[in-house]
């Protein structure tokens, strides 16, 4: 009776067009009212205690300090010091389009800005220099899902907040993997580009070696910005707030001295990040009522004490959570998943004896795979609208798919060797 009304109710809500965080919420409200005794008010505990989270303020900063970066031209800026430096490599721009991710991933923290601003600079270039066009696409789709890992990142901050795991240990974990996986997408560029130059058009132009560090040095404001939030965070000398804080404060200052930074497109930045943080708060209250109440009527036991029960072992259990997200990934945006299944999923890995900082790094890794899978994958909506309809989303997805397997890979050599995921966090904290 309580899968039935919990699958029932979730999938007619969910399906009913109304927004995801009330299908979440009225779910569990349900819960409560119809299997706990009617306990509906111990709701207003449980969003009190999420909204009054330090942790979570956080995250309307980083939003914002994201959108300012973004939209006071700096990308322009940053891609343009890196085209140099790998134009006369296999592949080209191609790679800058990884590198730039990369960098911006650092402080943006999303996935779907980075992708949105690197391609409208990145997409218009390299067309007019005869790349492929569906390559360059899906360059742009692999690489902006860095934004998730790369910290700060809003997906490892909001795991962070609900499951009351260090941000900072999480933020230490996500560098390494999240290099690794830059440097895996950059070799697959390489070979395929290698075997098929007709993809990426050679530049003939020599630059020398002052160029391109003169280049590099246009952009050391922002990387000045990455090492101080991250340090000062990593190091214990801020919390993710007050660094979140004073990097917004640090944009502002950057972005009006080195960028194109105008009062106006101030106010449409803080408008921006305002209505994203307002859409991320509604589904992580839904979340949080619907979490609370499967918790209380102990789901998660019951589903570890299955899961031990079926003969598998550990890693076959969550053999079967990663197909469960990459299924769930073609109709849930990333966000949505991750705080919809944390309830369940979370209390069930750690019970088998995974690491939190370990799951927290798989599991936005499995973000970013559902993040560049069709039909619901929103950068292949981004880079096709960015493409002006040139790149219709099937050709977009078709693309990406190597960019989706590289992802999948990088799953399997964290889970044979996690001390890509634990070495910094355990050598620094």
């Amino acid at each position: 009776m309580f899968w039935t009304t919990l699958i029932s109710v979730l999938v007619a809500t969910a399906s009913s067009g109304i927004a995801l965080g009330v299908a979440l919420g009225l779910t569990g409200l349900i819960l409560l009212q119809f299997f706990n005794y009617g306990s509906t008010y111990l709701a207003l505990d449980t969003i009190w205690g999420i909204f009054n989270s330090f942790t979570l303020s956080a995250v309307p900063l980083f939003i914002l300090l994201g959108e300012i970066l973004l939209k006071s031209g700096i990308s322009e800026r940053a891609y343009a010091a890196f085209t140099p430096i790998f134009a006369r490599i296999p592949g080209g721009l191609l790679h800058s389009n990884v590198a730039v991710c990369t960098l911006f991933g650092a402080v943006s923290g999303s996935s779907l800005s980075t992708a949105a601003a690197i391609g409208s600079v990145a997409y218009p270039e390299l067309s007019k220099r005869g790349y492929d066009k569906e390559t360059v696409v899906g360059s742009l789709a692999g690489a902006g899902t860095l934004g998730l890992l790369i910290p700060p990142s809003l997906s490892l901050l909001i795991f962070g907040a609900l499951t009351e795991t260090s941000i900072g240990r999480l933020f230490a974990a996500g560098i390494l993997p999240g290099l690794m996986v830059s440097a895996l997408f950059m070799c697959f560029i390489f070979f395929l580009c290698v075997r098929n130059p007709s993809l990426a058009p050679k530049d003939t132009t020599t630059y020398t070696m002052s160029f391109i560090l003169q280049g590099l040095l246009r952009i050391w404001p922002i990387l000045m910005l990455i090492l101080a939030i991250m340090g000062s965070i990593m190091f214990g000398i801020a919390t993710p707030t007050e660094a979140a804080a004073i990097g917004v404060g640090a944009a502002i200052f950057i972005s009006f001295i080195w960028g194109d930074m105008t009062v106006n497109t101030l106010m449409v930045s803080i408008y921006k990040s305002a209505l994203l943080f307002a859409s991320i708060g509604f589904i992580v209250l839904g979340a949080a009522i619907l979490s609370q109440s499967v918790s209380i009527l102990g789901v998660p036991q019951t589903i570890l004490e299955a899961a031990i029960n079926s003969g598998l072992d550990r890693y076959g259990i969550f053999v079967l959570i990663i197909l469960i997200y990459v299924l769930f990934g073609c109709v849930f945006d990333g966000l949505s998943l991750m705080v919809m299944t944390l309830p369940i999923v979370f209390p069930l890995l750690t019970g088998l004896g995974f690491d939190p900082i370990w799951i927290g790094v798989m599991i936005t890794i499995l973000i970013e795979i559902g993040q560049v899978t069709p039909p619901v994958g929103l950068n292949l909506s981004v880079l096709t609208t960015i493409t002006g309809g040139e790149i219709s989303l099937g050709r977009t997805a078709i693309a990406t798919v190597p960019y989706w397997l590289i992802l999948i890979l990088a799953i399997g050599l964290i889970t044979l060797v996690p001390e890509i995921v634990l070495l910094l966090p355990d050598a620094i904290f």
